[in-house]
């Protein structure tokens, strides 16, 4: 496993390298978007208009040797849109799938709360199980699968809040926030003469990244750290300022996402600290705030992290650590 864990920090550290040509002092959000990368979830973008949602998910996109969509949402874009039609062909006589732009390993999914909640659902198959149904046909996608989704929580006129059952499909949602002063200048500097996304080339194959996702899944998980990540989920369904807990894809979510933690800090081995750094944004995104927390203004962010602060952490005496 030693092998596989350097070649994981060797990889990663070349995309990483590439994405941070366009994106500047966001080494977190980067970090988490190659979790997400690593366990083939799925990334919900979350922040104000030019900060650089759609930036980050194109750098990402273009770093990978994968093939790559981009889907406007808008409020009149349709279902068929984005899984493809079945279209009648005098030439052939016989009707013909034309695929739609999800065919594709990596879709970036521009403002998505701007299609309607029909459009929207679309996507659910897809990003659950990797395929979509066309007129009772079903299609495997390319593997790897991601959906970079962005969307804009202020302005909301003229927007579709996501479902519930399609936000629980986002591995991790991501903020960016504004610059630091400093690295503001260096983006004026970077971008000067000429955008660097243009001249950004894939560092990495498909295939690479397929062999990056099987070492994840075999980055050791004591029995404590396991029990611990389960309490903490099943601490979301009993706190009094949550409506709506965590669901078991949000265990194994918060599971596979310890797992890429671990292997990006070149470690074989899963601590509790893997854990509670990766809670606020695997878990926070799916829970629904009481009335009552909603009007004190509590976010969940803080419900999570006081949740990971109540649970009490596994001692290091009481873990096996990785078999040898």
């Amino acid at each position: 496993m030693a092998e596989g864990i350097e070649q994981i920090g060797r990889v990663t550290e070349r995309i990483r390298e590439s994405i941070e040509k366009v994106i500047v002092g966001k080494g977190d959000a980067v970090e988490l978007a190659l979790i997400a990368l690593l366990c083939e979830g799925h990334v919900l973008i979350e922040d104000v208009p030019g900060i650089g949602k759609t930036m980050l998910a194109k750098s990402i996109a273009r770093s990978v040797g994968c093939t790559f969509h981009r889907v406007q949402f808008t409020p009149d874009l349709l279902p068929s849109d984005i899984t493809g039609i079945s279209m009648y062909s005098q030439k052939s006589g016989e009707f013909e799938y034309r695929p739609g732009p999800v065919i594709s390993q990596i879709v970036l999914a521009d403002e998505i709360n701007r299609a309607t909640p029909r459009t929207q659902s679309a996507l659910l198959e897809c990003m659950e199980e990797r395929q979509v149904t066309i007129e009772g046909e079903t299609k495997p996608l390319p593997r790897p699968f991601l959906v970079l989704a962005t969307q804009n929580p202020i302005e909301l006129e003229g927007t579709f809040p996501l479902p519930e059952a399609q936000l629980d499909r986002f591995l991790l949602r991501i903020k960016l926030g504004y610059p630091a002063e400093a690295d503001e200048h260096t983006i004026i500097a970077r971008f000067r003469e000429a955008n660097p996304l243009d001249d950004l080339a894939a560092v990495v194959s498909a295939e690479e990244v397929l062999d990056l996702q099987q070492l994840v899944r075999r980055v050791y998980v004591d029995a404590a750290v396991e029990d611990y990540l389960v309490r903490i989920v099943r601490a979301t369904r009993e706190h009094p300022g949550i409506e709506l807990g965590a669901s078991p894809r949000a265990t194994l979510a918060l599971y596979r996402a310890s797992q890429a933690l671990a292997a990006l800090r070149r470690r074989g081995y899963v601590i509790p600290d893997d854990v509670k750094y990766v809670a606020p944004v695997v878990l926070a995104h799916r829970l629904i705030a009481s009335s009552h927390t909603r009007l004190r203004g509590h976010g969940v962010e803080q419900i999570v992290l006081d949740i990971v602060r109540s649970v009490e952490v596994p001692v290091e005496e009481t873990l096996a650590g990785p078999p040898v």
